[in-house]
């Protein structure tokens, strides 16, 4: 059973070196307008995006909370997790491929471990939606780290 549906409208006009494009909706409204070029995807963004930003976006937002549920399921939710997503995106033989994606998360746990942290983190990884999805073609890379609490 579907649990939800989202959408996105993208157009593009002109070749892929010189052409341009833009994200014109999504359907919660939420992105609308979103300037794109090959440039923006290989060189430097100049305020446009790319496929791999909008994909760090969308994994970094799932593994946020695929971790936070993985930490409130062990009794111990956390204060605060500060998720950094890094998608990489190079040139293979016939062609380009998305590689991997770096994950990199902080955060503020009452009363946990580091070691206890670090094994929370991977189980999130396992069970994060848009980790699988990637998974099997994308290397997926994921560090850890658990601050002090400062009161």
């Amino acid at each position: 059973m579907i649990k939800a549906e989202r959408r996105a409208e993208v157009t593009w006009e002109g070749d892929l070196t010189h052409g341009s494009g833009t994200v014109h909706s999504t359907g919660s409204g939420a992105l609308s307008n979103l300037p794109i070029t090959w440039a923006s995807r290989t060189q430097r963004s100049d305020g446009k995006t790319s496929p791999e930003e909008l994909i760090a976006a969308a994994h970094a937002a799932c593994y946020a909370m695929a971790f936070s549920h993985t930490l409130a399921q062990a009794g111990t939710p956390p204060k605060r997790l500060i998720v950094n997503a890094t998608c990489a995106f190079e040139e293979v033989k016939g062609g380009f491929k998305i590689s991997a994606i770096y994950l990199n998360v902080r955060g503020q746990v009452p009363g946990m471990e580091h070691s206890a942290f670090a094994q929370a983190a991977a189980k999130a990884e396992q069970a994060c939606p848009v980790s699988n999805a990637l998974r099997n073609n994308v290397q997926i890379r994921l560090t850890s780290h658990l601050e002090e609490l400062r009161e």
